[in-house]
C-alpha cells in the first residue's frame, strides 16, 4: 500500500491530527517505502550503506568516522556497523589519521567508485521518476521546511 492508499485507506483514521505531526509520519512512512525501494533497485549495497557513501564522496578530504556520523545524522556506532559491512565489501578502506592517532579516515576504494560509476545512470534514472511532476519550486519549499524543522529540532 502506497502512502496515497494508507490516507485514503477506512483502515486508518486521520481525522483531527496535526499537520505537524502528519508531516512527521509522513516522513519516517516515505524513508522506510523509500529504503525498500533503493535497497532492491541497489542490490549489492543497501541504501544506508550507498548513503554513508554518497558522504563520503560530498567530503572534501576523508572523514572521521564522528565527522561522517554527523553529516549523515546518525550515531557513531551506527556508521561503524555501516562503515565494516561496507570495508567487508571492499567498497571503503578504514584507516588511522596520520596526524591523531585516535582517529579512523574513511575513503572510498576503488571498487566503489567503479561500482558508483557503473550505477550512476540507475541511480539517476531512479531520481527522475521519483519526483517526476515535482517543481524546483517544491523541492526547494521542501529543502527549506526541513532545514527549519531540524533548526528547530537543534535549539530543543
Amino acid at each position: 500500500m502506497n502512502l496515497k492508499e494508507v490516507i485514503r485507506s477506512d483502515k486508518v483514521d486521520f481525522t483531527g491530527i496535526e499537520s505537524s505531526y502528519f508531516l512527521l509520519g509522513l516522513l519516517s512512512a516515505f524513508e522506510n517505502r523509500f529504503q525498500a525501494v533503493a535497497d532492491q533497485a541497489m542490490k549489492v549495497v543497501s541504501w544506508k550503506q550507498f548513503f554513508a557513501i554518497i558522504c563520503i564522496n560530498l567530503c572534501k578530504t576523508p572523514p572521521t568516522v564522528k565527522e561522517l556520523a554527523e553529516i549523515m545524522g546518525s550515531s557513531h556506532q551506527n556508521v561503524k556497523q555501516i562503515l565494516l559491512k561496507l570495508e567487508k565489501k571492499g567498497f571503503v578502506s578504514i584507516a588511522v589519521d596520520e596526524q591523531d592517532k585516535r582517529k579512523q579516515r574513511i575513503e572510498l576504494t576503488p571498487q566503489c567508485i567503479e561500482f558508483c560509476m557503473n550505477n550512476d545512470e540507475k541511480s539517476m534514472e531512479l531520481l527522475k521518476r521519483m519526483f517526476a511532476g515535482v517543481s524546483e519550486e517544491q523541492l526547494q519549499v521542501t529543502i527549506q521546511t526541513i532545514i527549519q524543522i531540524e533548526d528547530n529540532l537543534k535549539a530543543i
